[in-house]
């Protein structure tokens, strides 16, 4: 056996397993529609929070006002999570009966 026969990276047991990366789990943040909370406050919410354009915010709170509910974006757990206390507490000072949940996005899951 010669020195050429034992370069660094020709054997198995010099290679490093690489862990397989899992994309993580998805969640859909939804508006709940109600009877009393402003459209204007709606749409200064997703702008806020959202960051959606004027426009976009104000098809998605027609979409809400019209269905009952709409999807204002979709988020790994954490954000999920951080972006439904962040309209809940909104709410909450503004002193209006909006509701925000969260729910696994089975199409990116």
């Amino acid at each position: 056996m010669t020195d050429e026969d034992n370069k660094p990276g020709d054997g198995l047991a010099l290679q490093e397993a690489k862990p397989a990366l899992k994309r993580p789990n998805m969640y859909r943040v939804l508006l709940i529609n109600d009877d009393y909370t402003p459209m204007d406050f709606v749409i200064m919410l997703l702008q806020s929070v959202f960051r959606k354009d004027h426009n976009t915010a104000t098809q998605i709170m027609m979409h809400v006002h019209t269905k009952g509910v709409g999807v204002c974006g979709v988020f790994t757990r954490e954000v999920a999570e951080t972006k439904v206390r962040q309209v809940m507490d909104l709410s909450q000072q503004g002193q209006h009966p909006l509701q925000c949940e969260m729910e696994p996005d089975i199409l990116n899951n």
